[in-house]
């Protein structure tokens, strides 16, 4: 096919009726390719699921698949395993030692690091033995304050070798922050390093770390990882070590602790609207099997891939498909430590190109970002080998849906648009390559096996293409067990909506004529302008529409007449300048798209908007600003600076 030919089949894809279906091809070769699947899972619920355990190693097996006495869940009743074992030794003992499991990119160019399952066994066991020695023991939870270096990857694993949970924290979070989670989960040890690379700057971590563990009485040990390689953190006496030193002399055996299916594998905090953060907990064999299933299944997984998910183990979908799903699964899993646009805005596609990623998994708020960058940077490379490309964190809206297929996957890769959240512990809502046609901006449908809908507020569910509340309606295998020490909080906040054996995700969605859902953002990004619920992330998404808009947030204006209007903060294409006829063209694209009381009370342009390290915009800043408020501490933020230039704006 010529090159002209090419284009004009993306053309007509992106023309027609916005619905993508998988090639014959892809279908023949996908892992599942009966869309009968939904069917049986649904009728063999329970059944379905302990299929999918049984791809795991157990020690012992269930006497009970499920024991669900709303709201609360145990799964594989009673079973043995360790996580550690399933990710790395059983690989190991199948003749797998030698492929590689995982590849970690330094953000300085030169500086890759790769590890064989067996060298991952070696290391992982390494630190599991140094961790045995500091007085760690099974039940013991292990905080982690570190950027992605591989001494996060196998420090989880150390710590499910040996039954710790642990607790990570992004390493872009404040010392209060470190503090507060060190004190609530009670942590003996924390993992922390001397600083990173972020670009082309060495950005120092051990003063903040050293901040964060001031009055933390249940700490005894501070590890320090000496990524810059200078060894000159001045540590205190026994309490504090290098992380070289404690492993060097290690044997590289450590015994996998049998694991009950119910032990917790880890705690991760997430932020609550009101109050300190609600530490959400995860157990061992629900939540490998969910994840592991779902990234075989999603993602279409074959043994000679190479996976790459850009997102930080710092959150939800680190943890789980960069390390435990991929490697459950015994695939190669990559890792990288810098931005996408340092050397040059062409560092993923330089990365999918050197080691000839198939899988990609990246987050809607990064490619929009590619978009205003332009096509050039990914023509610069060879991106023939990727197979399947992934959305996850946010929805995806249509035009940047439309713009990952064409520039990234030549119009051939489908694109699993995910829906989950960290409290789910694995994919909920997400297409299956080899089956599902795609929808520009729709998760599609829920994963087999699960059972969602959309509520009114009495629990009805609504009309099709009308909004409501999003809920799951029936346990599954990953979810979470409760909140560490708020079993109370556990309830009120999840199942307390509607009834005890109702999941309120907090989200608002739609589904349509073809029981697609549309996810349309947190329900505490909805306003209420004059008694109508406006979402954000749908006046957001009808913005970068727009050919000038590269990026978009919206948040509401407190006004004395509606309750709130909302306000866009706009960046531009690089080929568009700012100007008041533009401001009113785009406030006029909203209302076309959403209707007259969508229209953004004002547009405000900006070179850049307030963001955390990893991307995530900060629109609870943008809404400080627009109350008048304080924007508060600004420490974390990637960009502090552009917070004054907003204020201004506003103040105008």
């Amino acid at each position: 096919m010529s090159d002209d030919e090419e284009e004009a089949k993306i053309e007509s894809r992106l023309e027609g009726e916005d619905i993508y279906s998988p090639s014959e091809e892809f279908k023949k070769q996908a892992n599942v390719n009966d869309p009968g699947i939904y069917e049986y899972a649904e009728e063999n619920y329970e059944e379905f699921w302990a299929d999918k355990a049984e791809r795991l190693d157990w020690y012992e097996k269930w006497d009970e698949v499920l024991n669900w006495d709303a709201p609360h869940a145990e799964w594989f009743v009673n079973g043995k395993l360790n996580v550690s074992y399933n990710c790395i030794d059983r690989h190991v003992e199948n003749g797998e030692g030698d492929k590689t499991a995982i590849i970690w990119e330094g953000e300085p160019l030169d500086e890759t690091v790769e590890y064989t399952f067996s060298e991952l066994q070696d290391e992982v066991s390494k630190f599991a033995n140094a961790l045995k020695d500091m007085g760690v023991e099974k039940g013991d939870i292990v905080t982690f304050y570190l950027p992605m270096v591989p001494e996060l990857a196998i420090g989880l694993l150390a710590c499910a070798r040996i039954g710790a949970p642990h607790s990570v924290v992004f390493g872009g979070f404040s010392p209060s922050a470190l503090n507060e989670r060190i004190n609530d989960a009670e942590s003996k040890v924390l993992v922390t390093a001397d600083g990173y690379y972020r670009r082309g700057g060495e950005i120092e971590m051990w003063e903040k770390a050293q901040e964060g563990v001031e009055d933390t009485p249940p700490l005894e040990k501070v590890v320090c990882v000496d990524r810059l390689g200078r060894d000159e953190v001045e540590l205190d006496g026994d309490e504090e070590v290098y992380y070289h030193d404690i492993v060097e002399d290690q044997p590289t055996e450590c015994e996998p602790e049998k694991m009950d299916a119910e032990d917790m594998l880890f705690l991760m905090y997430t932020s609550g609207t009101t109050g300190k953060p609600k530490g959400v907990v995860h157990t061992t064999g629900g939540y490998l099997t969910g994840v592991s299933a779902t990234h075989d299944w999603v993602f279409d997984i074959k043994d000679d891939d190479v996976y790459w998910c850009t997102a930080d183990i710092g959150w939800i979908t680190g943890h789980s498909y960069i390390v435990y799903g991929p490697l459950a699964n015994g695939t190669t899993t990559v890792m990288y430590e810098g931005t996408p646009d340092h050397p040059d805005k062409d560092r993923f596609w330089q990365i999918v190109e050197k080691h000839e990623v198939s899988k990609f998994y990246t987050a809607p708020t990064a490619i929009r970002m590619f978009m205003k960058w332009g096509e050039e940077y990914p023509e610069k490379h060879d991106l023939s080998t990727l197979k399947v490309l992934g959305s996850v964190g946010e929805p995806i809206n249509p035009k940047a849906w439309k713009w990952y297929y064409e520039h990234i996957g030549g119009g051939e890769c489908p694109i699993v648009d995910t829906w989950w959240q960290t409290e789910t512990g694995m994919m909920m809502i997400t297409p299956l390559p080899g089956i599902t046609d795609l929808k520009p901006g729709s998760a599609t449908k829920t994963f087999p096996g699960l059972k969602a809908d959309v509520l009114d507020e009495d629990g009805n569910s609504v009309p099709t293409n009308e909004g409501g509340y999003l809920v799951v309606k029936r346990p599954w295998p990953s979810m979470l067990r409760t909140l560490y020490n708020e079993p109370e909080r556990y309830v009120s906040t999840y199942w307390s909506e509607y009834d005890e054996e109702t999941y309120f995700a907090g989200d608002g969605a739609r589904i349509d004529e073809d029981d697609y859902f549309w996810v349309v953002g947190r329900l505490d990004d909805v306003l209420n302008v004059a008694g109508h619920r406006l979402s954000t992330m749908e006046m957001e998404s009808a913005l970068v529409d727009h050919p000038a808009v590269a990026e978009a947030a919206v948040v509401g204006k407190p006004d004395d007449m509606k309750g709130q209007v909302p306000v866009g903060y706009v960046i531009l294409d690089s080929n568009y300048e700012p100007s008041d006829e533009l401001a009113e063209e785009l406030r006029g694209h909203v209302g076309e798209i959403i209707g007259p009381i969508g229209k953004p009370h004002a547009v405000r342009f900006s070179e850049d908007l307030p963001k955390t390290r990893s991307g995530k915009i900060m629109r609870r800043i943008l809404k400080k600003l627009e109350k008048g408020e304080s924007a508060g501490d600004t420490s974390t933020l990637r960009n502090p600076d552009i917070v004054e230039e907003l204020k201004e704006k506003v103040s105008e």
